[in-house]
């Protein structure tokens, strides 16, 4: 699995962002399970996932370069498991188009918490892009108020901030080999979803839609981001992964005939005007 290392990163994140993008199908296309039920499934199937590629990357060192990663990779994978928790949550409070557009804003995040813990230069350009994705989250979260949606849309939020401080540590820590952290926050998950899940009966369909949202969904592309960061420039992340955010409301609305009402267009329009907008900032750090 070490040919992953050679890819360049762009196109690593950009294949991440197209895993990630089927989430949202997954998880409504469950027929009995919780929540906590589909935390407990996504996160076994994660882990055995990630323990097959650690193996198949590191053979015997498997446990040596887990221990390697450290407080980092501990630190990283408990931050991500938040993510996991949120990601379950939000797509059963609210539309798979409120969720994926609120997830864009990590490109804002990341600029914002790359200047201030890696120094990375936030150029005007970048501040007005933050200024326009934060006016479109206003847009979807003060519409979902009267809608139903509100709690939904919050938890959504606490996904791109994580994200952006789970990059800040991959960013930080550059010569640490950070796939162990995916391999800590699918355990903390486990735990989580052991402890919370009401019964551990579940159907063959949902063991199968388990092991969608475990492997192909969540390991393959969190692997492809976790590698491919290390490379790419913290704003340019968050615009690559804008993948995840075209496709994902697609897939609901081919599969499942979902259409979320005309706010979510307007303030998903406005984030990805402002995403499209960082990406003609010419001032980006490059480190």
């Amino acid at each position: 699995m070490q040919f992953l290392y050679k890819i360049p990163g762009y196109i690593l994140l950009l294949f991440g962002g197209f895993c990630l993008s089927w989430g949202g199908l997954i998880i409504r296309s469950f027929e009995e399970a919780s929540i906590w039920q589909i935390l407990f499934l996504r996160s076994i199937f994660f882990l055995l996932a990630l323990l097959a590629f650690l193996y198949a990357t590191y053979k015997k060192n498997i446990f040596n370069i887990i221990k390697e990663s450290g407080l980092p990779g501990l630190l990283g994978g408990f931050i991500m498991s938040l993510s996991f928790i949120a990601f379950i949550v939000a797509m059963s409070n609210t539309s798979v188009a409120n969720v994926v557009f609120i997830i864009s804003t990590q490109t804002m995040f990341l600029a914002i918490f790359g200047y201030f813990y890696l120094k990375e230069k936030l150029s005007l350009v970048s501040s007005a892009s933050i200024f326009l994705a934060m006016s479109g989250i206003i847009i979807m979260v003060g519409d979902s108020i009267t809608g139903g949606s509100l709690f939904g849309n919050i938890v959504a939020l606490a996904i791109p901030i994580n994200f952006a401080i789970y990059v800040m540590i991959i960013r930080k820590n550059t010569k640490v080999d950070m796939i162990p952290a995916i391999f800590y926050s699918g355990l903390f998950s486990l735990i989580y979803g052991f402890f919370l899940t009401e019964s551990f009966e579940f159907t063959k369909h949902d063991l199968w839609m388990g092991f969608l949202l475990g492997v192909p969904q969540l390991a393959f592309g969190f692997i492809c981001i976790t590698i491919g960061s290390r490379t790419v420039e913290s704003a340019t992340v968050g615009l690559l992964m804008l993948m995840e955010t075209l496709c994902a409301p697609i897939w609901v609305w081919l599969f499942l005939s979902e259409i979320p009402p005309i706010s979510v267009f307007l303030g998903g329009a406005v984030i990805v005007s402002a995403i499209i907008l960082k990406s003609f900032d010419k001032k980006q750090s490059k480190t």
